[in-house]
């Protein structure tokens, strides 16, 4: 039987499971390959009867490099967070990041500039999002200062970072589910969370994965 998967590190706690087994009702397996050496991952997924497998950080840009085949965002962004074997025996990698964004916050009004912290595989699809909504987009580093007001910023960063009280803005999307830490940000106007995010790339991304569209109310209701 063909299966699915999650390649990062770390990854145990992660929600893919969950959302993957509420999507189609359990009928596939899913496994996480928890490896810190991304080639190792990628000798798994290989060698063993995966059809498709998502990718989380620290990994997407090497997803990305070991592809055949790049959607045009992945192309734009030099980052992966989904790979898939096709029937030709190539790999093909895409990015579903960069549409969860744009779904999360492309259609609000009263936004003209973005700001996107952090630059890892998810601050690179954020970036490229923003820019395709026709934001004027910004960037920042970790390690840059943040004292900083935008319409929209985007929180890309695993943690809390000195400054990060001083965010200003309508709108923060951030990446982090499994631990939060802007949505208590007296700054912020309207937060909009890491589950928000996790569910919109996985809605698009497991129809990339499987040619099968999944069961969205289900994996809403899951997490």
């Amino acid at each position: 039987m063909s299966k699915f998967g999650l390649i990062g590190y770390p990854a145990a706690g992660s929600l893919s499971p969950t959302l993957f087994r509420a999507a189609y009702g359990g009928r596939w397996p899913y496994e996480i390959i928890e490896e810190e050496d991304f080639d190792k991952a990628f000798e798994r997924f290989m060698r063993e009867d995966f059809r498709a497998v998502n990718v989380t950080a620290p990994h997407k840009k090497s997803a990305a490099d070991v592809a055949d085949r790049r959607s045009a965002e992945v192309e734009r962004i030099g980052a992966a967070n989904i790979l898939v074997k096709s029937g030709d025996g190539l790999i093909e990698a895409y990015n579903s990041d960069t549409l969860a964004v744009r779904l999360l916050v492309g259609d609000f009004p009263d936004v003209s500039t973005a700001l996107v912290i952090g630059l890892g595989g998810a601050g690179r699809a954020a970036l490229d999002a923003c820019l395709q909504c026709g934001y004027k987009t910004s960037f920042l580093h970790h390690d840059e200062p943040l004292t900083v007001t935008a319409d929209l910023i985007v929180f890309t960063l695993p943690k809390a970072v000195p400054g990060i009280e001083n965010l200003n803005c309508r709108y923060l999307l951030e990446a982090n589910y499994l631990s939060p830490c802007c949505s208590e940000l007296p700054g912020v106007d309207h937060y909009i969370g890491g589950h928000q995010w996790l569910l919109a790339q996985a809605v698009t991304g497991y129809s990339l994965m499987t040619g099968e569209d999944p069961d969205a109310e289900a994996m809403t209701a899951a997490i």
